[in-house]
């Protein structure tokens, strides 16, 4: 999960600066897409996320930024990740916790977000960046470690009191930039430590939360024909991604998935301290 109004600042940038040009007469380049390079960045999130259920966003973001910018990427993506969701959400929709879904993931979210959309205003997004950065990478390191006894179980549900206020947090995180995902992850992880239903639970999650950021990219008129040609031309990309993700998931042992998880928890971690 995900994206934000914190991924805008670049591109806001370079739109000020390409006016600025065209003030002076100055007429850009011409951008052309290296298709075939976005094509298998977005093959490879999207068979992480269809085989673990999250990380499709952050390694797009990461990876895809050098080509394009990442207001564009996102409005070409995201309506891409709500398709991977829903097919994962349908297929496997028996799988799918909907008490735990909908009594607490989230009503905690949706909670937390009006917070978050107001503090975004006047806190400092790197400083933010940062905060939640250091508490992914602290939790994804603190797991591996444990799983790296032999002995070790699957993990016991987080405690309630600190369960929902991880929940929380990722609603006031998402609605500060749309990057909450990683405390939902950590808390359904640890309530939910079979796969399937692991995977299935954060799919309906992801659906909800990202139709409603496909709907704000229309109303803001980020979605447009150029973007919409650039999701076209990642289709193949998608289907080739929920293929491989599938195999992967129905082969990769309980323990070994778990290891994955959290490890990719930690990628996005560092990710988020690398961007503040």
């Amino acid at each position: 999960m995900r994206c934000g109004r914190g991924f805008y600042t670049n591109s806001r940038g370079a739109a000020t600066a390409l006016a600025a040009g065209a003030r002076r007469g100055v007429q850009p380049a011409p951008t052309r897409v290296p298709t075939l390079l976005l094509a298998l960045i977005v093959c490879a999130a999207f068979t992480v996320e269809s085989a673990l259920g999250f990380g499709a966003t952050v390694i797009t973001v990461s990876l895809g930024a050098r080509v394009l910018p990442v207001r564009d990427l996102l409005a070409a993506f995201v309506p891409l990740n709500v398709a991977l969701s829903l097919w994962l959400a349908a297929r496997h929709r028996r799988a799918i916790d909907w008490r735990l879904l909908g009594r607490r993931v989230l009503p905690l979210m949706l909670l937390g977000m009006p917070l978050g959309m107001l503090l975004v205003r006047h806190l400092a997004e790197h400083a933010t960046r940062r905060v939640l950065g250091a508490l992914v990478v602290a939790l994804a390191v603190a797991q591996l470690a444990r799983l790296r006894r032999p002995e070790a179980e699957a993990p016991a549900a987080a405690p309630g009191p600190a369960a929902a206020a991880l929940l929380a947090a990722a609603g006031v995180v998402h609605g500060m930039f749309g990057s909450g995902g990683p405390l939902a992850v950590y808390v359904i992880g640890r309530a939910l430590p079979d796969k399937g239903r692991f995977r299935a639970t954060l799919s309906a999650l992801w659906l909800a939360l990202n139709a409603v950021l496909v709907g704000g990219y229309a109303v803001d008129g980020a979605i447009t024909a150029a973007s919409l040609r650039t999701t076209a031309a990642m289709l193949p990309a998608l289907g080739l991604g929920i293929a491989a993700g599938e195999w992967l998931h129905g082969r990769v042992p309980e323990r070994a998935f778990r290891v994955g998880v959290y490890a990719v928890l930690l990628v996005v971690g560092a990710a988020l301290l690398a961007r503040s």
